[in-house]
């Protein structure tokens, strides 16, 4: 499934991934049998209804959580078959998730929030490398304000100057407008396709939303656990016009 696009190869291969969740009903099918691959620098959108499994999956392939069955592989690494300690090892050095809601520490300045990943490593320049990154998401000037003082926007932008901090390959991204208005999630997706652009990392994207999706390469869509579309776009710019291929 590699593209010639892409001459790297698969950064992500997902094979017969399954997800059964106990409940009081019974056992809930979450995933069912999923298997594709993410070449190294492919923008991909993974859309669908509620209920689909759009964010189960991301959770599967972000190593928060554990497959009932099927294999997920980050750069070669079976996730399943690492211990807790090498997983998380694996989560920084190799994968940065933006949220919906953010999921920044309150109790931390937007410059510390964006340091933090590299702190955990031991990198002695993170406030450095901190400043550089909210320096170009545009937020040079608020990099000492905490959360509650940044707007849905700010805080956004400060989520994806973090997700980036440490050169991640790959980078998961759910619903990241959906918190925002129109036109403040415009701007923060501009940045979070800039900021892909700038490192060259893999995105895949979780959006409901369809102008968001066709900023995208390819789309895969689910429902009810399985994939029912994968195919090629040719993706729009932010100014709504399509790409020369």
């Amino acid at each position: 499934m590699t593209s010639s696009l892409h001459p790297d190869g698969p950064l992500v291969v997902v094979e017969d991934l399954h997800l059964t969740l106990s409940s009081a009903a019974g056992p809930v099918n979450i995933l069912r049998g999923i298997s594709f691959e993410i070449a190294a620098g492919e923008t991909v959108a993974l859309t669908g209804p509620s209920g689909s499994g759009k964010s189960s999956l991301m959770m599967l392939l972000g190593g928060l959580e554990r497959p009932s069955a099927g294999t997920v592989r980050i750069g070669g690494d079976d996730l399943g078959a690492l211990d807790e300690d090498r997983l998380a090892r694996l989560r920084r050095r190799e994968i940065g998730i933006v949220f919906q809601s953010f999921h920044l520490i309150p109790t931390m300045t937007a410059l510390e929030n964006v340091a933090l990943p590299l702190e955990l490593a031991g990198d002695r320049n993170a406030f450095a490398s901190a400043a550089a990154a909210l320096a170009m998401v545009g937020l040079d000037h608020r990099r000492d304000h905490y959360p509650a003082q940044l707007s849905g926007g700010e805080q956004q932008r400060t989520a994806i100057a973090r997700a980036f901090i440490a050169g991640p390959r790959l980078l998961l991204a759910d619903e990241p407008t959906g918190n925002l208005d129109g036109a403040t999630g415009g701007l923060v997706i501009d940045c979070l396709f800039a900021e892909r652009a700038r490192h060259g990392t893999t995105l895949l994207l979780i959006t409901h939303d369809q102008s968001l999706a066709e900023r995208c390469e390819r789309r895969i869509r689910l429902a009810d656990g399985s994939i029912v579309e994968d195919s090629r776009i040719t993706p729009l710019r932010h100014d709504g016009q399509r790409r020369a291929q």
